[in-house]
């Protein structure tokens, strides 16, 4: 482990955004037969570093080495080198599932909410409908079956893309019957059409028929979607960008205001997951201005934007951001989740100090909502019971 393990204080701790490594024969292995020579694949180049090969292309958005920094969270000092390979850098529990119940034994955690790592850096460069469907077809039949023999602890969360709906719905479907409580998608769209827009509704009226939630989590996302107001940026470009990422998830989260998706489907459960929580009590405030000016009469809501989110959304912070405890009870304590973000590199180690610190000022009936009671109920995990 590249930092020590510390076992959280209180029971019931769910962590609703952890992360898994993938193995790089993944899509080799779960794609259909007639994909299979456009699998994704790890490979090297002429200078040993590692990088991703997409649909027969090299990945132009993957810096070449960075697939061995995947796995690198308590290690700061990490670069990328041709000596460190993916899959020669997995830390403890992030791809093995019985590595990661014992962690979570060890660190006094309930359950562990599973999104992708590889999953998350693909999508922004594959345009291709066919390929982008069967690549996470793959990836959700093998994280279900990762998860399936662990008797609740580890839940596998759907992958999905907003390229064609109509296929979305389907593997929707298709995953929660194979066991994913929920689902996620990217916080932009080839399209360019938003999240929220109408021509999107039949996944989210598939989500409220089916009873799950959908998620909007963060992503590699194109080019030309990242902000553009500057250039210049040097070796610092990747920590303003990283610190602006939140940007996506918020313009993503405000189009289902602006087109009322909310209204039309009031059993929907929405979320937003790792970009924090402490700027959520803001938005609300001034989504609600905004609809009590002449603006807001082209905004099909019949009440204030805030109680739709307090009606059917939810959001995970971090356990290292403070002003997140002073945004609950505004807000409702019945609205957020915390995650851990295991074991990714843009998270310190030490996470279980900071989420205590996280929920200390808050009431015994608040921490334990926030530290698991609010995930086990809007992904319906309370019929599963979890082994000792």
């Amino acid at each position: 482990m590249p930092y020590e393990v510390v076992r959280f204080p209180y029971d019931g701790a769910v962590d609703a955004d952890g992360h898994i490594l993938e193995p790089a024969n993944l899509w080799e292995e779960y794609l259909e037969a007639k994909y299979r020579d456009r699998a994704l694949r790890i490979k090297r180049d002429e200078e040993g570093f590692e990088y991703l090969e997409l649909n027969g292309v090299p990945s132009q958005r993957t810096v070449k080495g960075a697939l061995g920094l995947m796995g690198a969270m308590g290690e700061p000092d990490a670069r990328p080198s041709p000596d460190r390979l993916y899959m020669d850098h997995i830390p403890y529990g992030a791809a093995n599932a019985a590595e990661r119940i014992d962690l979570l034994k060890q660190e006094n955690l309930e359950r562990a909410l599973l999104y992708p790592t590889i999953g998350l850096l693909w999508e922004c460069e594959v345009t291709d409908l066919e390929i982008t469907v069967a690549y996470q077809r793959a990836y959700n039949r093998w994280v279900a079956d990762f998860c399936r023999p662990t008797g609740g602890r580890l839940v596998p969360i759907a992958q999905l893309s907003l390229l064609d709906v109509d296929q979305a719905v389907a593997e929707l479907e298709r995953a929660v019957k194979d066991g994913c409580k929920g689902g996620f998608v990217a916080p932009f769209t080839h399209t360019r059409k938003p999240h929220g827009h109408p021509d999107h509704d039949p996944l989210w009226a598939k989500a409220q028929e089916l009873g799950v939630p959908i998620a909007i989590h963060p992503t590699f996302e194109p080019r030309e979607v990242l902000p553009p107001r500057f250039t210049g940026f040097g070796r610092e470009a990747g920590w303003y960008f990283n610190v602006l990422g939140r940007q996506g998830s918020q313009q993503a989260l405000l189009s289902f205001f602006a087109f009322g998706t909310l209204e039309r489907f009031p059993g929907f459960k929405l979320g937003v997951l790792e970009v924090g929580a402490g700027w959520l009590g803001s938005l609300l405030d001034r989504m609600d201005a905004v609809y009590e000016t002449p603006a807001g009469r082209f905004v099909p809501l019949q009440e204030r934007p805030s109680s739709y989110f307090k009606r059917q959304c939810f959001i995970s912070g971090d356990p290292d951001e403070h002003s997140a405890a002073y945004t609950m009870p505004y807000v409702g304590v019945d609205r957020f989740m915390w995650a851990s973000d295991y074991p990714h590199p843009d998270h310190t180690g030490s996470w279980v100090d900071d989420l205590v610190k996280l929920v200390e000022p808050l009431d015994a009936d608040a921490r334990a909502r926030v530290l698991g009671r609010n995930t086990v109920e809007i992904y319906n995990l309370s019929d599963v019971a979890v082994p000792a």
